[in-house]
């Protein structure tokens, strides 16, 4: 009857231990899913690839040459961004206290012409918006309006100098990709 019992209790025990394991394994199944799931939604790049960027520019120039050679009608380039190589950093004054600003800007243009026109610019373009940008307040930066007409007043500026020297709005939008504020 002992012996009866012991059997029993090492039944129990090996079935539990098998429970405990089937547990573990669908855990380590669902565990290993969901990191194939994150890896495949986060782990893509939204970047594209050179040859995505090559194949846009060429088509955006053969558009471009298209609409230029003797078509009345006015035909949109495709949409470039040009980085402006380094962030702004500067200080503005605030009501409490003065404030650290780092912005990093992208300019959309369109069409290889504009793209090019642009870079030749650089200089031009970074001496505008930190003028515009030095004009600035802490307390105008902290709403999301305030940002929002610093970047329409950079792109009314930057357009103005354009029309100065090309006769021409080359930049569409100004975009900030970073702004950081501390």
């Amino acid at each position: 009857m002992a012996d009866d019992k012991e059997e029993e209790l090492e039944l129990d025990n090996a079935g539990g231990g098998k429970k405990k394991l089937i547990i573990i394994i669908v855990a380590v199944v669902v565990l290993a899913a969901a990191g194939a799931g994150a890896f495949f939604f986060m782990g893509g790049s939204d970047e594209p690839t050179p040859e995505q960027v090559e194949a846009a520019l060429n088509g955006g120039e053969a558009g471009d040459s298209e609409a230029s050679s003797g078509s009345s009608s006015v035909e949109i380039g495709t949409a470039i961004y040009v980085p402006v190589p380094a962030p702004f950093k500067f200080n503005v004054p605030g009501a409490a206290r003065d404030r650290f600003v780092e912005i990093r800007v992208q300019l959309l243009v369109r069409g290889g012409d504009d793209e090019e026109t642009a870079k030749k610019h650089i200089p031009l373009i970074e001496s505008v918006l930190l003028a515009v940008f030095s004009q600035s307040n802490a307390d105008d930066l902290a709403t999301s309006a305030g940002k929002v007409s610093l970047k329409q007043k950079a792109l009314t500026e930057i357009q103005k100098e354009f029309m100065d020297i090309e006769d021409k709005k080359i930049v569409e939008e100004v975009l900030f990709t970073s702004f950081v504020m501390q």
